[in-house]
């Protein structure tokens, strides 16, 4: 059986250094005295988990597990009535695109490496943009990134 705490924490850490902008899990993400943090920045909800990989070889020691980032834009620190915007809402999503994207040269694997665990590998990853918010004048717009992961145990 593959644990969920290692992948999402996995997903979490590679959120934040592609986006170099703090990952809050089911919530807005807590800065370092404990208030909640400006945005921008990203909420990431772990939603299905099956044992199942559709797989003639499922050997039952795999898993595939779905989770939903929310990418938040906000207003600019330090500027008086400014609002999250279109521009940042798409640095934010296409950083969070780079967790599936490939090598240039073809090889195989992934450019980003997603720690998930001891003895756990995620041998495919696949994700889809799923909208978000689109009106400014509520200060924030939001983008949608849904992931799966495909793991295995590799011990």
């Amino acid at each position: 059986m593959i644990d969920r705490e290692p992948v999402t924490q996995g997903l979490q850490a590679l959120l934040a250094a592609l986006t170099e902008r703090p990952v809050g899990r089911r919530t807005v993400p807590l800065d370092a005295d404990g208030t909640p943090a400006p945005p921008p920045y990203t909420i990431l909800y772990p939603l299905d988990k099956t044992d199942d990989d559709k797989t003639l070889a499922d050997n039952n020691k795999a898993a595939v597990v779905d989770y939903q980032a929310t990418f938040v834009s906000g207003p600019k620190s330090g500027e008086a009535d400014s609002r999250g915007g279109d521009e940042q809402v798409q640095w934010m999503t296409d950083r969070g695109w780079k967790v599936v994207q490939r090598p240039a040269d073809g090889s195989p694997g992934y450019v980003h490496t997603l720690n998930v665990g001891p003895g756990v590998g995620c041998w495919h990853r696949e994700a889809r943009e799923a909208g978000g918010t689109s009106d400014a004048n509520d200060g924030i717009m939001t983008g949608v990134i849904r992931y799966r992961l495909y793991l295995e145990t590799t011990a």
